[in-house]
This record gives C-alpha cells, structure tokens and sequence, in this order.
C-alpha cells in the first residue's frame, strides 16, 4: 500500500492566530495527506526538528506577525543543513508581495496569502509532490 505524503504544519514565532493554519491542516488531511500540526509559539530548531523525526515530505509555516523574513529561512537553513534538502517548504499568512521573491531565494517555494482556496494549495502540493512516496 503506498504511504501518504506527510506534511508537517508549523506556526513559528510568537504568532498566536492559527485558525488558517487550522483550515488547511484539515483541508490536506481531508485531500489525504498525514498532517502534523506543531502547534503554536514553535522555533525554527523546533519546526526542522518535527519535520526530520516525522520524515515529511513538506513544511507548511504560516505566519501573521510580520517575522517571515527571519523565521520562514532559517526553518529552510536549518533543514539544510541537517541533510533534508529534499523537504518542500511553503508558507502562508500576511506577507507583503514584495516579500515573496526574497522568500523564494531563501527556499521558500510558495507562499499562499490569506483568501486563497485551500484547493489551490492541495493542487500546488499534488505537482509538487507527485505520485506516491517511495518506501525508505
């Protein structure tokens, strides 16, 4: 039977809203994905860390308190340089368009802002994470 992609959802920082963090933890889950949700208040170190022991295929960070710059590349630097180079990693919450190309530089290959369909999120991740995950 072929594994499900395994997609760890994140809140790091001091942020305290996590309802659209909530929203799209529920809507990968119901697309089938195996969702894990960190919870809030979480540090980079934290966020590398889950995504490492739960072997995800991707880290979904969301975030409102305006330190995405700070926050969003270092849980990327980090995964790095633990040796998790293959981990997808996209972002969402209140980001400034002109933060997004900087984003991107920094390994954050997608960032969702608040209104977009949780479809386009689930369709993002199918062609980004295609197929079947092979067996380790």
């Amino acid at each position: 039977m072929p594994e499900k992609h395994r997609i760890v959802i994140a809140k790091p920082g001091l942020d305290g809203h996590d309802r659209g963090a909530k929203v799209v933890a529920r809507a990968l889950r119901d697309a089938g994905y195996e969702v894990i949700y960190t919870g809030l208040h979480q540090t980079p170190e934290q966020i590398a860390e889950t995504a490492i022991q739960e072997d995800a295929d991707a880290v979904g960070l969301s975030i409102h308190s305006g330190a995405h710059m700070t926050l969003f590349p270092r849980v990327v630097r980090l995964l790095r340089e633990r040796g998790a180079d293959d981990v997808v990693v996209f972002g969402g919450g209140i980001i400034p368009k002109e933060d997004v190309g900087p984003l991107d530089e920094a390994g954050i290959e997608r960032i969702f802002t608040p209104g977009t369909p949780t479809s386009d999120i689930i369709d993002w991740l199918r062609t980004r994470l295609p197929g079947t995950r092979a067996a380790s």
